[in-house]
């Protein structure tokens, strides 16, 4: 009874303040809070525009706003091995977000094979954001009507937001004397690698080996040669990039481990040491791509924070996040920062030199195409 009391005493407070500014329709809650069906803030401008004034402070937009926060999610799709970035670029963007507009941004993360990803989107997975190892996977989202063409200068950088190149990974002490590409067609040489046909590691893997032997003045018949051998020595094909690591690392298979340079420094930051590693310096900038989702942003109507997001993995702070787990700076203004980090490699070619994702795609990784074949000779 005293609460209700109380709560009715206050009320007729609140009542009798309202009614002395002659705001024509307010609408008060019982209880303990109370909300204006206008914000109190219109009701003084009118006030104040009629000549009146009052002793009540203006009450400002973004207290208005913080008193009834708006949410909006972001479905973030992402190639496996950029999990760990972005464990710390996404706090980073939501407290820059929150500070600068007031709202709260939760992302729904999803992290598999770049192709694995590719066919989830296509076949209905809403993604606000797809980071994709290769361009032509993003292409594919493209021809299936749900990203606008151009994507790829809607970003900077050509809309490459993290890079690495291929690394060797030998046993501790290099017991096989891995020193190279050539090494990897060796008899008894067990290769561990992924399948073309669902990882996009694994297709720049095959890129890098045929460049081994294309860009150094080998022609097709030799690189072909070449890359069926060490495919012969490679008995199991892993589907993604972080179950590369894992057959290596936890399952202890395999001589050589071919993966994405990122991949292997963050196993030696989770306590995998001891390995010899080679970064060859005839390699290949293993670019991957970012888009925003034109069809899911513009039904969702995400696209303001979708593409801010975008923007925001750029900036000095977040590529540095990048950085640190492995990833090769493309922000120019930090790459002094980690020098030391990363090897400079001498001959660094991109996919460029194959013709393009579309051209690479049909020479080698279609059905019936190069790669097809050489499984078929093993």
């Amino acid at each position: 009874m005293k609460n209700r009391s109380f709560a009715q005493s206050l009320l007729n407070k609140v009542q009798h303040q309202v009614s002395s500014l002659k705001v024509p329709s307010l609408l008060v809650a019982t209880g303990v809070t109370f909300s204006l069906s206008i914000p109190a803030s219109a009701a003084i401008d009118t006030l104040r525009n009629e000549g009146k004034t009052t002793d009540q402070p203006p009450v400002p937009k973004q207290q208005l706003i913080s008193q009834n926060p708006q949410t909006v999610e972001l479905t973030l799709v992402s190639f496996a091995v950029t999990k760990e970035a972005y464990s710390k670029v996404i706090p980073l963007f939501q407290q820059k977000w929150k500070r600068e507009r007031n709202q709260e941004v939760k992302f729904v993360e999803s992290y598999a094979g770049s192709g694995t990803q590719t066919r989830a989107v296509i076949d209905g997975l809403e993604a606000d954001i797809v980071h994709l190892a290769l361009g032509f996977d993003v292409d594919r989202i493209q021809k299936a009507g749900l990203i606008d063409p151009g994507w790829e200068k809607e970003a900077p950088n050509d809309a490459v937001v993290s890079r690495s190149v291929v690394a060797l990974v030998t046993r501790p002490g290099n017991p096989k004397n891995v020193r190279g590409w050539s090494d990897l067609a060796k008899p008894g040489i067990s290769v561990v690698t992924a399948n073309p046909k669902t990882s996009g590691v694994a297709r720049w893997n095959f890129l890098a080996l045929w460049g081994a032997v294309s860009k150094t003045g080998g022609d097709d018949a030799k690189a072909q040669d070449y890359v069926t051998q060490v495919f012969k020595n490679a008995p199991v094909l892993a589907k993604d990039a972080r179950e590369l690591s894992d057959i290596f690392f936890k399952k202890n298979q395999g001589d050589v481990l071919i993966n994405y340079e990122n991949e292997v420094i963050l196993a030696s930051q989770k306590g995998e040491t001891g390995f010899f590693t080679v970064i060859p310096q005839n390699n290949i900038s293993i670019d991957n791509p970012i888009a925003v989702v034109d069809k899911v942003v513009n039904k969702r109507k995400t696209r303001e924070v979708a593409e801010a997001f975008v923007q925001f993995l750029y900036t000095p702070e977040a590529q540095r996040e990048f950085a640190k787990v492995g990833f090769r700076p493309v922000n120019t203004s930090i790459t002094k920062e980690f020098d030391k980090k990363f090897p400079k490699v001498n001959k660094l070619y991109t996919i460029k030199d194959f013709g393009g994702w579309a051209e690479a795609q049909k020479r080698f990784f279609d059905d019936g195409a190069v790669f097809d074949r050489i499984q078929a000779s093993r």
